[in-house]
């Protein structure tokens, strides 16, 4: 059972062996920590812990799906959840494998205590920081989800800093009715300038690239 922690995020320990993660629990609970224990891939698979925020820390060899597996399953189902491998067994191919995957770190059992620790409180602040940006770009689609198509277009052109008479030879309109979508894109996006509508744009599509290329 899990302990209460200070933020909410959680630590999920997947091992095959029990002793392992007996210990390694103990060790983040005492610290305050909030931990649950899977005992295989499949097992944490089948929790779908996709709402909560937290990290990840996966053994690379077990039996069924292996460590690795199950972090390509994971990307593929876009839970980023930033991820320290434990191995039994030192393998530079593996190592570079997970950090190609965008493992948080790879550590070697025997887990010295310290290093465990100070790897998983910059695991869970690295969850912390993707998680509010990922709040704050969800925030910026939905507003533009409100704008109508025009004003879509409309946004895409001041974004590139075209001015009002180019838009409206561009799009076929007079430049009054230009005026007025840009408004109403303004009010829409929450912005009082351009360079903030401008700002805002280049987070949308920086979250985007990200979610398309997590590794």
């Amino acid at each position: 059972m899990a302990a209460t922690g200070g933020t909410g995020d959680i630590v999920f320990i997947v091992d095959d062996e029990a002793d392992v993660r007996d210990s390694l629990a103990r060790l983040l609970r005492s610290e305050g920590l909030a931990v649950e224990t899977f005992g295989s891939a499949q097992d944490f698979l089948d929790q779908s812990p996709e709402d909560r925020t937290g990290c990840l820390v996966l053994d690379v060899h077990m039996p069924g799906l292996s460590g690795p597996e199950l972090h390509d399953l994971l990307i593929e189902r876009g839970l980023l959840m930033p991820v320290i491998y434990l191995t039994g067994r030192s393998n530079i191919a593996t190592g570079v494998r997970a950090m190609k995957q965008g493992a948080q770190d790879f550590l070697e059992k025997p887990v010295d205590a310290d290093d465990l620790l100070a790897v998983v409180r910059q695991a869970l602040q690295a969850s912390r920081t993707a998680a509010g940006a990922r709040k704050a770009s969800d925030d910026i689609r939905s507003r533009q989800a409100a704008l109508s198509v025009r004003e879509r277009e409309v946004m895409e052109h001041v974004v590139r800093g075209r001015l009002n008479k180019q838009i409206a030879g561009d799009l076929g309109i007079a430049e009054k009715t230009v005026k007025v979508h840009r408004g109403r894109v303004m009010a829409k996006m929450k912005v009082r300038s351009v360079a903030e509508l401008v700002h805002l744009c280049e987070q949308l599509a920086a979250a985007d690239r990200s979610r398309s290329h997590p590794r």
